[in-house]
Order: structure tokens, then C-alpha cells, then sequence
């Protein structure tokens, strides 16, 4: 190699070349000089064919066309190296491992991973590459520019790459296909971590809880579960997330969209996932069947829940009053009792609510909407639940069996109810006489004697 303190023709740089034009050219290697410049964005370049190739750019040139596919280069060089992926060829091995490339650049790049050589650092975080690409690619996550962006949705990116991985989304092409389940993908590498399912490979392991992943990826989201990490931060709301994806979907909370329609009832849901798990409520899907009731579930979990119901289960406990209760949602739900909290106001009548849902449902008593409808005898109800247990009165279904008496009920509460009479109690008491019942419905009818 010559040595950068001689020029050319000297006695220690004896490289020979073949025109006076090439002897410049190398001269300036040693000289570091890059005396022609782009006069339309002043990058400098050794040579003026180097500006010339350049400045097509600029032009929007294209010269050299593939045979094969049309796609167009501004360099005769590209296109030829282009024309290895039509052709199979890979004429250039690592000597390490002997995977192959087809560019000779791409087969140097590669070689740094075995050398360790990360020669590039980034001067925000010192984080290192081993390509200066790579590391200018990195520091564009710190000045946030975006430069690349979507001609279809205006979305932007820091890397061109990545604007053009994005723009398949638009035009719905999955070129890559699963050999063995014929599923397609957008990306190679997505179709690459597919195929580790089949494989049943896990190569990437939590150093914490053992568990194993199928891609590094996988296993660093899944180590913000440890860390506590929860890096990405909702700017509405605060609320905090480990995944930037989750955040995503969080969002749609507070713009209120709801992307995702069911071609069947037109029920819009904000994620795919969910609308997939309300489509085999259509399909009638549902591998898990209850064998008390025979109702049916999507998933083993929503089944282990409902068997809570006829088993009696009350696995979450209130701290309060001791009331147990099948799920912890219906907890937290009751737990706003004792403290009293009722932040939700009706704009007509200004009675207040734990839940807004609740608040919801009270507010069609006042536009007199009842919008669900027994497919039977298409009685209306203001409430779904309410509508559900009307319609056991045509099945005759009764779940619900006194342990006393054996008396059964369509109803949990009514079971419930039933039980006093044979406990004897009588919890309700009338505040003017202290009679006492054991039904609030019967207390309210006694309290009328009072008011009259």
C-alpha cells in the first residue's frame, strides 16, 4: 500500500498506471484532495467522471435498463451487479464461514462480524459500527430527521429503506412465501423469523427467567418486562408503555378510531387482533365449551373464568368488606363504592356514575333508545346484559341450583336471593321502624306505608 506521505512515482509508491488522468486521480488519494464539486448540492468528488455519474442523480438519468425485470441504474457497474439476482450467481465467499454475496462490497461489510472491527462511533452515545453508513444511518435517531417520506400517506422515515419496506403496505404486495404453510410476507427477514415457528428454533434466552425467544427482538421487549422499563409515553394522557406498538394502539383511545370493521354486523374494533377474536363469534368457532351450560369460548382463559360462575370461585377478595368476586375487573369496579368516587355526570339529569359506561347505558333511558331486541319475541332493552337474561326464559336453561332445596334459577342473583330464606337473615331495615326483610325490593315497598 503506498505509504500517504509520498506521491506518486517516488521511489516507495511505485503503482503503475496506464494514463496521466488515472496518475492524477491516485495522486489525490495520497493528497486528499476532491477538487470537483456538484454544482447543484457542492458534494466534492477525486475525479470528474466520479461528479459526472454524480450529477445524474441530480438529472434523474437513468441509463442502463435489466433485461429481465426493466429496473434502472444510473451506473453500468450497478446494473450489472443487479443482474447477479436474476441470475443465481454469487461469486464472492467469505473465507471464514463461505457464505456467499454477489456484491464484493456486501461480502466486506460481512467480513467486519468476524473480525469484531467496529471502527465507527457515534459521537452522541459512543455506540459503535462497523460501518460509517450504518453509524450515519444511527445518528439521524438523534437529530431526528426524517428526510424519506411516503408519497402515498406522508408518513416519514430516517432511512430510505425503510420508506420503500413501508410503502408494500399500500400496495398489498407479500412476495416472500412460507415453503411449508404458503403464508406470504412483505419483508425476507419477516419470512425468516416465520420460519423459526416451523423449525421450533429459540435461539435467543432471558438471562433472568430462561424463557426463549425466536428472534433478539422478541427477547429484548419481552427484558423490558424486568428492567420496568417503560419507555415510550403517551403525550395526552402519561400513561407509560414498554412497546412503541402498544402506544400505537393506545392512541386510537384518545383519536377514537376504530379502523377495523366486521364485515358481518359492521362492529369497529381499533386493533386486527380483537376484531379476529369477535369474528368466530360469527363463524360459531369456539373450541372451549363450558360442560355445565354448554356455552362456548374462544379462548381456554374465558372459559377458566366463566366456570368461576357456576363453581362458586371468588379468587379476588375487597380489603374492605371481604366481598369476593369472580374477576378482578368486578373488584376494582366495586371497590369505588367505598370510596365513593363518581366522576362520570349525566349532561340531563346530572346523576353521577363510577363507570362512564354506566353512564352510557343510563343516558338511553333519556333518549328512549333501546336498541338490542330478542331475536324471539323482539322485546327491546336498553341493556345487553339485560336483553341475555330474557332470552334464558325461552331456553329454560337454569344454571344455578339451590344446594338447600334444589330449587334451580335462570339467574345467579336469584339464587342468591333464594338462599336468605333458608339462612333466615334479613339485611335490609327499614330506617323509620327497623323492620327488617330479606329483599331490598320488599323494603322499598314497605317504605311506601311510611311516605303515605
Amino acid at each position: 500500500m503506498c505509504a500517504e506521505d509520498h506521491l506518486c512515482g517516488s521511489a516507495v509508491c511505485l503503482k503503475e498506471l496506464n494514463h496521466q488522468c488515472d496518475t492524477e486521480a491516485h495522486q489525490h488519494d495520497h493528497s486528499g484532495q476532491r477538487p470537483y464539486a456538484c454544482d447543484a448540492c457542492k458534494k466534492t468528488f477525486r475525479t470528474k467522471s466520479d461528479m459526472k455519474t454524480h450529477q445524474l442523480i441530480h438529472s434523474g438519468q437513468r441509463l442502463y435498463a435489466c433485461d429481465v425485470c426493466k429496473k434502472t441504474f444510473i451506473r453500468k457497474g450497478d446494473m450489472n451487479r443487479h443482474q447477479f439476482i436474476h441470475s443465481g450467481q454469487r461469486p464472492y465467499a467469505c473465507n471464514v464461514c463461505n457464505k456467499t454475496f454477489n456484491m464484493k462490497g456486501s461480502m466486506k461489510k460481512h467480513q467486519f462480524r468476524h473480525s469484531g472491527q467496529r471502527p465507527y462511533a457515534c459521537e452522541v452515545c459512543n455506540k459503535t459500527f462497523n460501518m460509517k453508513g450504518s453509524m450515519k444511518k444511527h445518528q439521524l435517531t438523534h437529530s431526528g430527521e426524517r428526510p424519506y417520506a411516503c408519497d402515498v400517506c406522508n408518513k416519514t422515515f430516517s432511512q430510505k429503506a425503510h420508506v420503500m419496506t413501508h410503502q408494500l403496505v399500500h400496495t398489498g404486495q407479500r412476495p416472500y412465501a412460507c415453503d411449508l404453510c404458503k403464508k406470504t410476507f412483505s419483508h425476507k427477514w419477516t419470512l425468516k423469523l416465520h420460519k423459526l415457528i416451523h423449525s421450533g428454533q429459540r435461539p435467543y434466552a432471558c438471562d433472568v427467567c430462561d424463557i426463549t425467544f425466536s428472534s433478539k427482538l422478541a427477547l429484548k421487549k419481552h427484558q423490558f418486562i424486568h428492567s420496568g422499563q417503560r419507555p415510550f409515553t403517551c403525550d395526552v394522557c402519561k400513561s407509560t408503555f414498554s412497546r412503541k406498538s402498544h402506544l400505537v394502539t393506545h392512541h386510537l383511545v384518545h383519536n377514537g378510531q376504530r379502523p377495523y370493521a366486521c364485515d358481518v354486523c359492521n362492529k369497529r374494533f381499533s386493533q386486527k387482533s380483537n376484531l379476529k377474536k369477535h369474528q368466530l363469534i360469527h363463524s360459531s368457532q369456539g373450541p372451549y365449551g363450558c360442560d355445565l351450560c354448554k356455552k362456548m369460548f374462544i379462548c381456554k382463559y374465558s372459559l377458566k373464568k366463566h366456570q368461576r360462575i357456576h363453581n362458586g370461585q371468588g379468587p379476588y377478595a375487597c380489603d374492605e368488606c371481604n366481598k369476593a368476586f369472580n374477576y378482578k375487573s368486578s373488584l376494582k369496579t366495586h371497590q369505588l363504592l367505598h370510596s365513593g368516587q363518581r366522576p362520570y355526570a349525566c349532561d340531563v339529569c346530572k346523576k353521577t356514575f363510577s363507570y362512564k359506561s354506566d353512564m352510557k347505558t343510563h343516558q338511553l333511558l333519556h333518549s328512549g333508545q333501546r336498541p338490542y331486541a330478542c331475536d324471539v319475541c323482539n322485546k327491546t332493552f336498553n341493556h345487553k346484559s339485560n336483553m341475555k337474561k330474557h332470552q334464558l326464559t325461552h331456553s329454560g336453561q337454569f344454571s344455578y341450583a339451590c344446594d338447600v332445596c334444589n330449587k334451580t334459577f335462570n339467574y345467579r342473583s336469584n339464587l342468591k336471593k333464594h338462599l336468605l330464606l333458608h339462612s333466615g337473615q334479613h339485611p335490609f331495615v327499614c330506617d323509620v321502624c327497623n323492620k327488617t326483610f330479606n329483599y331490598k325490593s320488599s323494603l322499598k315497598q314497605h317504605q311506601l306505608v311510611h311516605s303515605a
